[in-house]
């Protein structure tokens, strides 16, 4: 009889007991006999880049190899690894642990089968034994080569200093330096050697054991950490790739997740042919189809993936082995294909209860030898933990523990938050417990029997006692953690085993999960979760304030890249633009952009530092901002000749649009584009813009610091510095906003020719009821300093606003009239020829427009005199109220047109200012437009309908009186967006049950949305700009803020 042949392993060599891994047989039974027959010789690869070969018999199952490795190892927790290998159609598939070898290696001399790991728990505490964790380190550090683990330089550079702990010991920079010129640990690594050195010394006295749990600490935050991308396209054929992790299926862009499907809310998955499907379970509060589909290269490649789903839906939420199904009588319909091992539940339970013995392991890269710690009984504090995290493992006062009944790998609930309600428990003598997790029904088509996972995962969590589960507290050391009791396993928790949030299931990187957007359709969710994810950063206002500088240039440098990318590369396709005119916009704009990568860049690290990323927030060297922004404050001293310029940019733009068909043909085609947002010519301002964001971020800085503190000087500094370049720009920048909009309002009017003339200022527009034969017809009007223009809603396919009459300024008297004509709100406007009546929807809305219209009035009076007109094809309405014209009744046939909500208009100047005005029924003045200028922002919200239950989580930047939604920060146009204008801000009330913190409620009529923040001042934040578009700035506000200008 053939049997594996055994060979001396490191630990038999060194006198240590054999074991034979991790069992997968429930107690009582035996292994099956091995096969005999023929041996063949495998080779295999371990994850420290040697080779072993391992003989076994060729009719032997994948099990036989894989426990054959495990044994050559010593490695107790085998059941997270696993034996990939190519198969003859060269697709990287795992070794089937059932199947017979010789049937899945065809050629097995050509053949070099990978140990690799195969299932990433959500926390690395529940690897029991350091060889383990060892095994995993090296699968980061063989990932962080390949380009699979995914991140920033920061990151990257920390990951590697742990690597170089734990292989050369203590830091000295000769040898650093040495030692990374021989090993490369990712591309492009020698950008990053001195970051990587100045880490590394702070890892003095760390063994190699702490350093592998520091690493996978850090890795497991990473959202591409244990990640393998299969790639695949969605229903319209959109070039995506999908994943299966520990807490569920995963939907990638890129590098970048843009969807999440969790287990608990999977059915069934299956596969037909290329087709791979995900049905999901019905949700009561909506009505979306609960199919999804994916298409894969093959069917190969699609089953794999199914294969690969169905395992680690076994693995990670059922508590014990799936039974196999019974064989059919006459055929079979579906795969047969099912898990095999031990659980994760089954895994914890074996070697908490084991009590092995510490043996010696080798380490192949390290210079220093470790010693091997295994599971200790559960009644003993965990012996592997590195010391610093034991230290910080007892509970804090009043730390609750979290409800009974959570399924494991479930988020934990934040402490602040009302604890759901732990599932009522099944009578004694059987039955499920309400609220078990169930499993999805895994099958190959879609008729095919489903897989006996459910009956598995249906069983209640209570159903047995579960021994306490090793954790560990915060390795951050930040004492603004706050920490929590968890339980992996759903049992009841001791009071000595604690877990802080950044600890808890799933803490990865904050991922933007979306699509669509503004309906409930198919939205993965971010609850719970969320909140532990968001408590382990730092709580100081000072620090959030730094954030929103890094949130905001995000945005920022998007916009620079609309002009910089994205406009230049339409304008070098096409001959349209003169070569004086190119000259004069991009190469005042390319200088920024670089700026301002660099200066995101540095912000970002500083960032990640004061995080608690790495050591030195310990020390509070990095707990500050000022230094930052001071020296790119006094960078942007450099540029300031081209921020000059833009102002020429944008008046040689607007004049080579209004002498070229090409030109404007051009433009226009551009705003149509998904990446123009906002009208081009708002781009071109930017810049000015983003001075003033740094000069309030620089007053909020130096409001909050006391005068002591470190930051204190050079935040003062930096404001001295802003300020004196604002005041400088301060007149161009009113100049340009004014010229801005009076061309941007010129695109949604018709019947005239010369809006924009020297002298002319834009002082409100909005909707008005115009007084008529007909009755009150709605009007949209348009208030400067030396007219008023009033047009309706025009039938054209750009839904343009066409001109009927205008009333100069000059000698114009106004009266309130409510009482002569029986309408509410209403005023009579008098001028030298003629006299209208209009009415405004509310008191509030008439106040403003009778102040602003009295204002203009006597700007008019102390001008040289009346303006001529500047209708060119609209004759001027002379015609009394009592009669009606043709545009009247054509107004008031469209009306009906005016109800529909914005997202159905055309996606071409539909949502424009003056069109939402009209929608709204309300007005805005070129006060509000100065005042949102200053007040926009970007960062992460999480949004949740009225009827939904869950929260998700979005890139939301506030502009232009509207809210815009993307996937994430690196996506280039928005999916969807929420004009504000008219809607109404305000906080949750007890009966809309909205038990979170930082919670704000956007209504209008029946829309209803709520958004939360991630802390108090960000909370605020979002609050006081969003309310500066809900509601008016006063006329006194813009002669406080800006000066009176007339050009």
């Amino acid at each position: 009889m053939g049997e594996i042949e055994q060979k001396p392993s490191p630990g038999s060599r060194l006198g240590a007991p054999e074991n034979s891994g991790v069992s997968t047989l429930e107690h009582g039974q035996k292994l099956p006999p091995t096969p005999s027959g023929k041996l063949m010789s495998i080779k295999i690869q371990m994850l420290d880049d040697t080779q072993e070969a391992f003989e076994v018999p060729q009719r032997a199952p994948g099990k036989v190899l894989l426990d054959a490795v495990c044994n050559h190892l010593n490695l107790v927790e085998g059941d997270y690894f696993g034996l990939e290998f190519p198969d003859h159609k060269k697709i990287t598939v795992w070794l089937d642990l059932l199947k017979p070898i010789v049937k899945q290696i065809r050629r097995p001399k050509h053949v070099v089968v990978k140990f690799v790991v195969k299932f990433f728990p959500p926390d690395h505490t529940q690897l029991q034994e350091e060889l383990t964790r060892y095994l995993f380190a090296l699968q980061v550090k063989q990932d962080l080569a390949q380009g699979r683990l995914t991140c920033n330089d920061t990151s990257a550079a920390l990951l590697i200093s742990h690597i170089v702990q734990s292989e050369i010991g203590d830091f000295d920079e000769a040898s650093d330096r040495e030692h990374l010129a021989k090993n490369k640990y990712i591309p492009q690594q020698d950008a990053l050697e001195d970051k990587i050195v100045e880490f590394h010394h702070n890892h003095i006295g760390q063994t190699p054991a702490e350093s592998d749990f520091q690493l996978l600490e850090i890795a497991r935050r990473l959202e591409m950490y244990g990640i393998r991308l299969h790639p695949a396209k969605d229903r319209e054929g959109t070039k995506i790739n999908l994943a299966v992790a520990n807490t569920g299926i995963l939907v990638f862009q890129g590098f970048t997740k843009i969807n999440a499907f969790n287990w608990a809310k999977v059915r069934k998955l299956s596969f037909k042919r290329k087709r791979f499907l995900i049905k999901l379970r019905p949700d009561a509060n909506s009505s979306y189809q609960d199919t999804l589909e994916f298409l894969m290269a093959s069917r190969d490649f699609c089953k794999s993936f199914w294969k690969i789903c169905v395992e680690h839906h076994a693995f990670f939420r059922l508590f014990e082995e799936p039974k196999p199904k019974p064989k059919p009588v006459l055929f079979s319909r579906g795969s047969s294909f099912r898990f095999s091992g031990r659980t994760q539940k089954q895994v914890l339970d074996y070697v908490k209860e084991g009590g092995h013995k510490k043996v010696q392991f080798e380490r192949k890269h390290s210079k220093i030898q470790s010693i091997r710690s295994l599971a200790t009984p559960p009644t003993e504090p965990n012996s592997e933990v590195p010391k610093q995290a034991q230290q910080r493992a007892s509970p804090p006062p009043g730390a609750a523990p979290e409800p009974a009944g959570a399924a494991p790998g479930a988020a934990p609930a934040a402490p602040e938050e009302r604890p759901s309600p732990a599932p009522p428990r099944s009578p004694a003598g059987g039955g499920k417990a309400a609220g078990a997790p169930r499993a999805p029904a895994e099958e190959e088509e879609e008729d095919g029997a489903a897989a006996a996972a459910a009956a598995a995962e249906d069983r209640s969590p209570q159903s047995k006692a579960q021994p306490p589960q090793p954790s560990t507290g915060s390795l951050t050391g930040s004492p603004h953690l706050s920490e929590l009791s968890i339980n992996s396993q759903g049992g009841a928790v001791p009071a000595s085993v604690i877990l802080s949030p950044n600890l808890s299931p799933d803490t990865k990187q904050s991922s933007p999960l979306v699509s669509p957007l503004l309906n409930d359709q198919a939205c993965p969710r971010t609850d719970d979760e969320e909140e532990g994810r968001r408590k382990r950063f730092p709580t100081d206002k000072a620090y959030f304030i730094a954030k929103e500088v890094s949130t905001t240039e995000r945005t920022y440098l998007k916009d620079l890249e609309v002009i910089t990318s994205w406009f230049q590369s339409t304008v070098s396709k096409e001959d349209a633009m003169p070569e004086a005119l190119k000259s004069l916009i991009f190469p005042n704009f390319e200088p920024l952009h670089k700026f301002h990568t660099s200066f995101l860049k540095e912000t970002e690290q500083r960032l990640a530092l004061w995080e608690g990323r790495s050591n030195a927030h310990i020390r509070g060297d990095y707990q500050r901002i000022g230094d930052v922004l001071l020296k790119n404050i006094q960078g942007m001293k450099q540029l300031a000749a081209h921020l000059w310029k833009h102002s020429e940019a944008l008046e040689a733009l607007e004049t080579g649009i209004r002498s070229s068909r090409r030109l404007e043909n051009l433009c226009r085609d551009f705003e149509l584009q998904k990446v123009c947002y906002l009208p081009l010519n708002t781009f071109l301002l930017r810049p000015l813009h983003r001075l003033m964001h740094y000069k309030q971020v620089l007053e909020r800085l130096c409001k909050h610091h006391p005068p002591s503190h470190p930051d204190f000087r050079d935040c003062r500094a930096a404001l001295a510095e802003i300020t004196e370049m604002v005041a400088q720009l301060h007149g161009t920048m009113i100049k340009m906003e004014n010229f801005q909009k009076l061309h941007e309002l010129k695109k949604d009017l018709i019947g005239i020719d010369n809006l924009v003339i020297p002298g002319r200022e834009f002082i409100r527009l909005g909707s008005l009821s115009k007084l008529s034969g007909k009755g009150l017809q709605q009007r949209m009007f348009f208030l400067f300093n030396d007219v008023l223009l009033y047009t309706s809603r025009g039938l054209t396919a750009s839904n343009q606003f066409k001109v009927h009459g205008q009333l100069p300024l000059y000698g114009m008297t106004i009266e309130e009239s409510e009482d002569e004509w029986g309408v509410p709100h209403c005023l009579t406007l008098r001028g030298q020829r003629q006299s209208i009546i209009v009415a405004a929807s509310s008191r509030s809305e008439m106040e403003k427009w009778v102040e602003d219209i009295q204002m203009a009035i006597d700007l008019a009076e102390k001008s040289s005199g009346p303006t001529p007109e500047f209708l060119a094809s609209s004759p001027p309405d002379n015609k009394s109220p009592d009669e009606a014209t043709v545009a009247d009744q054509e107004s008031e046939d469209d009306l009906s047109a005016s109800r529909t909500s914005l997202e159905r208009q055309a996606p071409h100047r539909g949502n424009t200012m003056v069109h939402v005005c009209w929608h709204r029924n309300t007005s805005v003045s070129m006060v509000d437009f100065s005042v949102a200028v200053e007040n926009q922002l970007s960062g992460n919200l999480l949004r949740k309908f009225k009827n939904s239950n869950g929260w998700q989580k979005l890139w939301v930047v506030f502009t232009n009186f509207c809210l815009f939604f993307y996937k994430s920060h690196q996506d280039n146009h928005p999916l969807a967006s929420l004009p504000l204008l008219g809607y109404s801000l305000t906080i949750p009330s007890e009966s809309e049950d909205i038990h979170k913190d930082y919670v704000f409620k956007l209504h209008f009529k029946s829309h209803v949305y709520y958004f939360r923040a991630e802390s108090e001042y960000t909370f605020e934040r979002w609050m006081e700009v969003i309310r500066s578009a809900t509601s008016s700035a006063s006329r006194t506000h813009i002669l406080s803020h800006k000066e009176s200008h007339v050009y």
